[in-house]
């Protein structure tokens, strides 16, 4: 798809910012010019490249991201990103396209995204199919990025999952649970088969009885996704 809106994102936060980025990434009508901790350097930036949207965080020092919204009004379009909730009304003042309060996902960001690429493309309507090549995830006090084409299953355990990478013999342990990340994840490449796994479909080695091998580990397909999973065997055989 070809790209319709630049943007660039602005937050104090480290974790939030990359968070930002790699939603920007997934979305295929977006382009992420570039991305800063700073509202001052974006500005310098802006003046000098700009952009069709900013996604703004609100509480920054020096210059929040209320006052760079009023400085490039009417030159780019606005989200603003921000854990508290008693902005909502400026930020509708000032004309902005979305507010998305932390900690807001995917869903919520495309949507907020979709707003903006109707007042800057009029009539034009896109459905955003995300490019998952990785996810970032909180482990610990880290957020950690990884590449899906790395990933051979993920186990639920109640309000975790365990992600389990070729070539690494401990698990990621992530807070979330297996039904969250499963709507996060590209359904060509994936497949829940149990009420615990989810199983990458390139890493799978056998398929015998209700049971798939991947990295000789032996994972059993239940029969609520049995037939989803016989249809995609069939669709790939010979």
């Amino acid at each position: 798809m070809e790209t319709l809106i630049s943007c660039i994102a602005v937050d104090d936060e480290p974790m939030a910012l990359q968070l930002l980025e790699s939603y920007v990434e997934k979305t295929p009508f977006l382009e992420l010019k570039n991305s800063f901790s700073n509202a001052i350097e974006a500005l310098d930036y802006f003046n000098e490249n700009p952009v069709d949207l900013l996604f703004l965080d609100i509480q920054m020092p020096d210059l929040s991201g209320m006052g760079l919204s009023k400085i490039v009004k009417d030159r780019a379009k606005v989200i603003f990103t921000t854990a508290f909730d008693q902005y909502a009304l400026e930020g509708f003042k000032v004309d902005a396209v979305d507010y998305l309060l932390k900690p807001f996902d995917y869903a919520e960001f495309v949507a907020a995204a979709q707003k903006a690429l109707d007042r800057i493309q009029p009539g034009l309507h896109v459905t955003a199919n995300p490019k998952k090549d990785f996810l970032f995830v909180k482990s610990g006090y880290k957020q950690l990025k990884i590449a899906l084409n790395d990933v051979l299953y993920f186990e639920g355990l109640k309000d975790y999952v365990k992600i389990w990478i070729k070539d690494n013999p401990s698990p990621i342990l992530t807070l979330m649970t297996l039904k969250s990340l499963e709507q996060e994840l590209p359904p060509e490449k994936f497949m829940r088969v149990n009420r615990s796994f989810i199983v990458s479909l390139s890493h799978i080695e056998e398929v015998e009885r209700g049971l798939v091998l991947i990295n000789n580990v032996q994972i059993t397909v239940s029969d609520q996704h049995k037939e989803k999973f016989q249809t995609y065997i069939e669709n790939n055989s010979l």
